[in-house]
């Protein structure tokens, strides 16, 4: 890797949709500190096989969520997430979260639209797997030792964007309305999805400081049946000891259907969690929707410390089924797309 960064255009002005190829490997490695790094945010082994493909851009990155000191938002300098591109955990010791990649537009071309070129619709696993790729196989073991490390001899402590986001970003208010602007302008979200937004936040405000808590939430639920949406999701679960378990055996490609919001309320304690597993009001937003099973998550890396996590208790991802930021105090409209993670007893075989 190259110690000093050339002169390469940083700021593209990328949004939804926009058509772009990433640079080659020998490009992008000379964009990299001696970490790995650029301005702080980790290039991975597994983005490697997407190099030299085209993509459509999914979100601009100017800001996502802090999942490790939850503090307010975070924002992003000069990054895009692009459609389908998630870290498969090949080199972080098979971790399941499969976290959107983070693009910083070093990275990127922009492909100009008159170009009659297309992009890449499907990934094959042949391309996501690190060890098939073509490309310089000292890359690999350069990028391999800038993500892992040893603990104590026995542990291994893992470097990824997800534990880097941190240092990667700068703090970013929830009151700051240039962060909304540049989500309606780069086409993150319409102006109609963020004041529903909006709306739901003065809603909730409004129950917390004032009195006729049964008149607000009634007047939200009969505004949002005329704009067919989802009823008012903060919930409080009533269980003081354990909460229940159930045991479904679901395996990808099984077909589930989330179960009604007061069902899962019923199964969580006081906390809003099973078996210490939360229930966030973002994923209420899927309730009595039917999905297909993605993947059973055994294994991830813990932002924080960057050790592996090994689930001892039934952990499920269902396609297509992530976070929207909607409801969140502090990060709605972040374009992060995190996936939800359930439990058993919040689903049904379909």
């Amino acid at each position: 890797m190259n110690r000093a960064h050339e002169k390469i255009e940083s700021h593209l002005g990328l949004r939804c949709g926009d058509l772009v190829e990433v640079l080659s490997i020998e490009e992008i490695l000379r964009t990299l500190d001696e970490h790995g790094r650029f301005e702080s945010l980790p290039f991975m082994p597994e983005m490697l096989p997407f190099c030299g493909q085209r993509f459509r851009v999914y979100r601009a990155a100017h800001k996502t969520c802090d999942t490790i000191c939850q503090t307010d938002g975070r924002r992003m300098r000069n990054a895009v997430h692009l459609e389908g591109l998630r870290c498969n955990g090949s080199a972080h010791g098979g971790c399941h979260a499969l976290c959107l990649l983070f693009w910083k537009e070093v990275w990127l071309r922009r492909v100009p639209y008159d170009s009659g070129s297309t992009c890449t619709d499907h990934v094959s696993q042949e391309q996501t797997d690190m060890l098939n790729m073509d490309g310089d196989q000292e890359t690999i073991p350069s990028l391999l030792s800038c993500n892992t490390s040893n603990l104590d001899g026995e542990l291994t402590q893992y470097s990824c964007q997800a534990t880097e986001l941190f240092r990667a970003t700068s703090p970013l208010h929830w009151w700051d309305i240039r962060q909304y602007i540049q989500d309606v302008w780069s086409r993150n979200v319409s102006l109609s999805s963020l004041l529903a937004s909006f709306y739901f936040r003065f809603t909730a405000n409004a129950m917390a400081c004032l009195p006729g808590y049964r008149l607000w939430k009634g007047l939200y639920n009969k505004v949002q049946i005329l704009l067919d949406g989802s009823p008012y999701p903060i919930i409080q679960g009533s269980h003081r000891k354990k909460t229940p378990k159930s045991t479904l055996g679901l395996v990808p490609g099984d077909m589930i259907k989330v179960n009604q919001l007061d069902e899962i309320v019923d199964t969580l304690d006081l906390s809003n969690r099973n078996r210490g597993m939360k229930f966030d009001k973002e994923m209420s937003i899927y309730c009595s929707e039917r999905h297909r099973v993605l993947q059973r998550v055994e294994r991830i890396i813990n932002e924080n410390t960057g050790e592996m996590i090994e689930l001892s208790n039934d952990c499920i991802m269902l396609e297509g089924v992530v976070c929207r930021s909607k409801y969140s105090e502090r990060r709605i409209g972040c374009p992060r797309a995190i996936y939800c993670y359930w439990r058993e007893a919040w689903l049904r075989r379909d």
